[in-house]
């Protein structure tokens, strides 16, 4: 699975693999592919340079990277205060109503909400910025689209390629006049935020729009036959996350959510506003169902969503409460029925491409005899 996008970055196969866990990350590096560690979720700098310190350890030299949820427009003045007071009260009542009709308990005392909107705010993406840049980070990936203009000067005076998430030709188009490296196709089939384009139909797309640029396709990928159609469609990799949820280096810290995973069908998710405010693809739960329910009162819009529903998401996780409890996922859940480990997924994976570009190859053959 080389092209000339992996030859580049000196990976073995053109397969990226984002994923929250640093083990995660570190086994697909090491597996030969390319290891992207997602950052939100690191609001305090000591952190990520902890876990970082611990990826350049585990990676055995190979390259790895970093992907940031940055917006490219800067909102001045607004502090995560100023967005809880936006938040109607109809709202909170909804939230608590929810949790008590699952009787889902308070969290112990102390023991403070996870994910929070402070994740999503640019100060502390360039806080994690000024840790990441003191690593040999080969690849700074934003989930929003292109970083501000500085930020992608920054990543090129450091010889860092910057990669950005696109839903649309249109977006790419934009990525590509941003300064971006590499575009990363993401299909509606995908976990996490979402378009409206398959990808199917979008990664063509993405492709002529931006060429010469790279392309990764993302969304639905879950096979080695499946890399080998996104690279027979112009991609130069693929960009994976879903899959390694239930590799056994996953840090999911729940097996209930495991159990959801492993059981779930490719029909078992929908894109729902519920978590954050955008549409983003995760398991279908009561949570997602009571959100998408017209007689609620429907999810707030970006960042409202996410800062309202955070201290009941952590309590749904901390307790596994069953009916509730989803994660984001895309639709390749389906085939994610057992936990393996990543370079078991990685040989899966590699064989798999085997088998399908000898089976085209063999078509071509008997097409040019006949």
């Amino acid at each position: 699975m080389q092209t000339e996008l992996s030859d580049q970055l000196g990976i073995e196969h053109a397969v990226f693999g984002f994923t929250p866990f640093p083990a995660v990350a570190a086994a697909i590096s090491r597996a030969g592919g390319f290891g992207v560690l997602g950052a939100v979720r690191y609001t305090a700098p000591d952190d990520l340079r902890r876990d970082l310190d611990w990826l350049d350890a585990h990676t055995a030299g190979r390259p790895y990277g970093l992907d940031v949820v940055m917006p490219a427009r800067k909102v001045e003045g607004v502090t995560e205060a100023d967005v809880e007071a936006m938040i109607p009260e109809e709202h909170r009542r909804f939230v608590r109503d929810t949790l008590a009709a699952h009787r889902v308990p308070e969290l112990p005392a102390g023991e403070a909400a996870g994910w929070r909107i402070t994740g999503w705010m640019e100060q502390v993406a360039r806080s994690q910025l000024d840790v990441a840049f003191d690593y040999p980070i080969r690849l700074l990936a934003n989930a929003l689209g292109p970083p501000p203009a500085d930020v992608v000067a920054r990543a090129h005076e450091r010889g860092v390629p910057v990669a950005a998430l696109a839903g649309s030709a249109r977006h790419a188009r934009r990525h590509r006049d941003a300064g971006i490296d590499i575009v990363v196709a993401q299909g509606y089939e995908a976990g996490g935020h979402t378009g409206e384009i398959a990808t199917m139909v979008l990664t063509p797309e993405v492709v002529e729009a931006v060429a010469p640029l790279p392309v990764l396709a993302a969304g639905g990928i879950g096979s080695g036959a499946q890399i080998a159609a996104a690279l027979a469609l112009g991609a130069q990799g693929v960009w994976l996350g879903s899959l390694w949820l239930t590799t056994t280096e996953a840090e999911l810290h729940s097996p209930a959510l495991t159990r959801k995973l492993l059981a779930a069908g490719s029909g078992d998710t929908v894109r729902s506003r519920a978590l954050t405010g955008k549409p983003a693809r995760q398991l279908r739960t009561a949570w997602t169902d009571a959100w998408d329910d017209p007689a609620g009162p429907g999810p707030l819009p970006m960042p409202l969503q996410g800062l309202l529903v955070a201290e009941a998401v952590s309590r749904i996780q901390r307790h596994e409460v069953e009916p509730l409890l989803g994660t984001p996922v895309g639709q390749i859940v389906g085939r994610m029925t057992s936990e393996r480990d990543v370079q078991t997924v990685l040989d899966d994976l590699t064989r798999g491409f085997e088998r399908a570009v000898d089976r085209i190859n063999r078509i071509a053959r008997r097409s040019g005899t006949s």
